[in-house]
């Protein structure tokens, strides 16, 4: 018996790490005899509805087991795949556990990941059994950009690949329909730049939220709300659901708080900053926050809680304005004071979303 976990952010590249382990394991096997595959159902708000409850997941745990259970018919092996495990509970593994304490050897059981957090009694287990992990061969979308372009042998310049990485941002698990749709298109050997893939993009991905606090800290406005649309609009596997505007200002009001505690004239270092800030960050992000605290000084930073504390009021409804205007504005304001803040030669011409900013 062989026990695999796979792991993974991206549902479609983890997808992709599942396809290459069955490959592996079920070698000459008849897929169609030797493959059992259960999906956890998902956790809903009430216990009695269809497919959500505690029922529907022990009832797919129990199928995991019997077919764990039973020796392979035809085939050398059995390969047992159970998806979204993270939608199990602590009470809903047990009966896993417990097959694990003694496995049949001609099951092999691939756990995959999603849904959620992997219940700690399972995680133990999985490491005490030394379950062989599996993650997907890239996971940034320019590295899987490259990948996909070379296996599908065309070629991006520069400004193509600039445009599909900062289109998708985070999305590298849609990379390789793009590719496969541009291959279709323009056929193998084909050289390609950004007015040949711009037709095929589609939505805009989502971005990580330190490219807002960059683009605000480099004085980029336009950047800056570029950002912020793309939060409140796109998704993705690291964003499933857009951000609420509140959820905007309250990350904004604790990265203007860091710089709060360091405006202080007894700050002088790094390693001071490091203190001031906890102790919970490295000196690259602590020292970009003394440099920010001290472009912006006291004044700046009086009028960055005073911007923050008016958007606050309006989201609630202090005036009759809509959230997101609310929160563009604040965003524009703020950058507004780091770009006066910033010496001349040093104001960003443009943050692009998605970009290769350093992470803070």
């Amino acid at each position: 018996m062989s026990t695999h976990l796979v792991k993974g952010d991206d549902p479609v590249l983890r997808g992709d790490a599942l396809d290459e382990v069955l490959r592996e394991v079920l070698g000459d096997d008849d897929r169609a005899l030797a493959l059992e595959d259960v999906a956890i159902p998902g956790r809903g708000s009430s216990e009695g509805e269809s497919g959500v409850g505690s029922e529907a997941r022990e009832a797919a745990v129990a199928s995991v087991v019997n077919a764990a259970l039973s020796p392979p018919f035809m085939t050398s092996r059995r390969v047992v795949v159970v998806r979204d495990i993270g939608h199990l509970t602590a009470a809903d593994v047990g009966p896993l556990v417990e097959y694990l304490d003694d496995p049949l050897d001609t099951t092999v059981l691939v756990f995959v990941a999603g849904g959620g957090r992997t219940p700690d009694a399972l995680a133990k287990k999985l490491k005490a059994v030394k379950a062989r992990e599996h993650l997907p061969a890239a996971t940034a979308t320019a590295d899987v950009l490259a990948a996909e372009s070379e296996a599908a042998a065309i070629t991006l310049k520069a400004d193509a690949v600039r445009a599909v990485t900062d289109h998708l941002g985070q999305d590298a698990g849609r990379v390789g329909a793009l590719v496969d749709t541009l291959a279709a298109a323009f056929g193998p050997g084909a050289r390609l730049g950004a007015d040949d893939v711009a037709p095929y993009l589609g939505e805009a991905g989502s971005v990580p939220v330190y490219e807002l606090t960059n683009a605000i800290e480099q004085g980029d406005v336009a950047g800056a709300l570029a950002v912020l649309h793309r939060l409140l609009h796109a998704t993705g596997p690291q964003q499933p659901k857009p951000m609420h505007p509140l959820q905007i200002t309250g990350m904004l009001h604790g990265q203007f708080l860091r710089l709060a505690r360091l405006d202080d004239p007894a700050i002088r270092d790094v390693d001071a900053a490091m203190a001031a800030l906890g102790g919970r960050v490295k000196q690259y992000p602590a020292r970009k926050a003394l440099e920010q605290a001290r472009a912006l000084g006291t004044g700046g930073i009086r009028d960055a809680f005073d911007a923050l504390f008016q958007a606050d009021l309006d989201i609630k409804g202090a005036r009759a304005i809509p959230a997101e205007v609310v929160v563009e504005l604040l965003v524009a304001r703020l950058a507004a004071l780091s770009a006066r803040a910033r010496p001349a030669g040093a104001r960003a011409g443009g943050s692009r979303p998605g970009g290769r900013t350093r992470r803070r």
